[in-house]
């Protein structure tokens, strides 16, 4: 199994699901509201969520790290740019 495999889009976006159907972190629902209102369709919104849960998810499995929230709720902030992918 290769490491794309492990945090596949399906996944994060079952992840976002969740999280939008639990709010919490309530930084996502109010994320999906605000591209959605910046005229995003709901799967281009999740596309940009799944960008911001993706090192996040990598951070757990592959480093065992711990969910960093606040990292994450930064990373919903900036959206739609994602400047931390250019960082990798």
């Amino acid at each position: 199994m290769q490491d794309d495999d492990l945090i596949d889009q399906n996944t994060l976006f079952e992840v976002l699901e969740n999280q939008l159907a639990d709010n919490y972190p309530k930084e996502v629902t109010a994320t999906l509201m605000r591209l959605r209102m910046t005229g995003h369709s709901r799967d281009e919104a999740l596309e940009l969520m799944a960008c911001a849960l993706a090192p996040e998810m990598y951070a757990v499995i592959e480093r065992q790290e711990s969910f960093n929230l606040e990292r994450y709720a930064e990373h919903l902030a900036l959206l739609p740019e994602t400047p931390w992918l250019e960082e990798e």
